[in-house]
């Protein structure tokens, strides 16, 4: 499998080069040539194999000839060592619990996998520098995943007051190969001084830099892995499956959307976003316009100009029409998620995280006109956020014990403006 920039057809790199350079050239970013459909043998064993069986199943025709098949399931096993279970609320609503790996959020699945590709394959003798911006949950599952790694630095860049204190305390507190940047600006600011870093020539001359944000196909990939898991646990398909995405970079809805081009039967997507909706807006105009980032409580959606959105372009050959055949866009405010929170606790008893709240919120609009069965990502533990959680329901959210360690700890950051040349401070000195 080849991979080239969605900025220039004719550059063209393998998997390994794709996953260390993290973002082409051009500043594009990297996406395979084809789409492998795969084998009906695949989807009739399906419900009998494991989270990590369905990884290799799915990534080997991407990886190709870069590990062996040995290497690669050892790899995936060592990754994906914890469960991802779907709930049933009610009739024909499921939840998709993808916080059950080390760091409570989904970007665990990626995360994980896409450390054990880059240590793989950068080797020992030259350091890598992996630069990530987050906008929440992204800097704790990258930190985790390449805490202690020999030969790879971490620098997380974050929106100063714009993540929750589990959060920050999550990627700020781990010391060793992982620096954290507090940057005075918006999300929006950090993922662009990443890119900019990327094609920046005297950065790349000095130091091996490469990303961790979804960016990487390393790591928005695997995240197509448990959407054909969600599909394997539900007992009855005899109705139309829709998923609902709680969406802010469009890393998770692409790797969605891959998923079905694959050949999972999925009938529709839900991006369910905040007032963050510049892609909705483009699902109802045909126009994209990207705009600064606002702050809400599901803050990992704070992103006024989605990366993976030219992946989605991509995918349908920027035609308007065949992604609002796909995709139905929809948005909410705080005030309707927090809501949400609240009905959703009263009469199922199960406690959403803001992201998840959106997510469900988003289906249940469509689920208004529509039998099917519904599945919504509930993408982070509550605990995460309990702060907003817990004014919205009459009891205390149960803080697990490897957030109560990180709370405890002390936070280490640098603080930095917003410019490239501040980073290239950091990097350089």
């Amino acid at each position: 499998m080849k991979y080239k920039s969605t900025n220039n057809k004719s550059e063209q790199v393998s998997f390994k080069d794709a996953v260390v350079k993290g973002l082409a050239a051009d500043g594009g970013l990297y996406f395979p040539l084809e789409i492998p459909k795969l084998p009906e043998s695949f989807f009739k064993k399906l419900p009998e194999l494991s989270i990590s069986e369905i990884a290799y199943e799915f990534l080997k025709p991407y990886v190709g000839g870069d590990l062996s098949d040995n290497e690669l399931k050892e790899l995936l096993t060592d990754a994906l060592n914890f469960e991802i279970p779907l709930v049933e609320l009610k009739q024909n609503v499921y939840s998709l619990e993808l916080f059950h790996g080390p760091t409570l959020a989904f970007k665990d699945v990626g995360a994980r996998v896409m450390a054990r590709f880059l240590s793989k394959f950068a080797g020992k003798k030259n350091k890598v520098t992996i630069l990530v911006a987050t906008s929440g949950d992204t800097g704790s599952a990258v930190a985790n995943g390449f805490l202690d790694v020999e030969g790879i630095d971490v620098v997380v860049l974050y929106p100063k007051g714009m993540v929750s204190n589990i959060q920050e305390k999550q990627f700020t507190t781990l010391g060793k190969n992982i620096t954290a940047l507090e940057v005075n600006g918006t999300f929006d600011d950090c993922q662009r001084m990443v890119k900019e870093a990327f094609t920046d020539k005297e950065l790349n001359a000095k130091m091996q830099l490469s990303s961790a944000n979804s960016i990487n196909v390393a790591r928005f990939l695997p995240q197509a892995i448990y959407y054909f898991y969600a599909y394997a646990q539900l007992k009855d398909k005899s109705k139309a499956v829709v998923f609902s995405v709680p969406s802010g970079n469009y890393g998770n809805l692409t790797a969605g959307l891959i998923a079905k081009q694959s050949g999972l039967p999925i009938h529709k997507f839900i991006a369910s976003a905040n007032i963050n909706d510049v892609v909705p807006e483009y699902l109802k105009t045909g126009d994209f316009f990207t705009r600064p980032s606002v702050s809400t409580i599901s803050n990992a959606m704070d992103v006024g100009n989605p990366s993976n959105f030219v992946r989605i372009m991509e995918l349908y050959n920027h035609s308007w029409m065949k992604i609002k055949a796909e995709i139905e866009g929809c948005s909410f405010n705080d005030e309707k998620t927090k809501q949400c929170i609240s009905d959703v606790y009263q009469k199922n008893n199960y406690l959403l995280d803001p992201h998840g709240a959106v997510a469900y919120l988003g289906l249940s609009e469509y689920m208004k006109n529509n039998d099917v069965n519904g599945i919504f990502l509930e993408t982070a533990h509550p605990a995460k956020f309990n702060e907003t959680v817990e004014k919205q329901i009459p009891v205390k959210v149960n803080i697990p014990e490897r957030l109560q360690i990180s709370l405890s700890k002390e936070k280490q950051s640098i603080g930095i403006g917003k410019s490239l040349d501040d980073l290239k401070h950091i990097l350089l000195n």
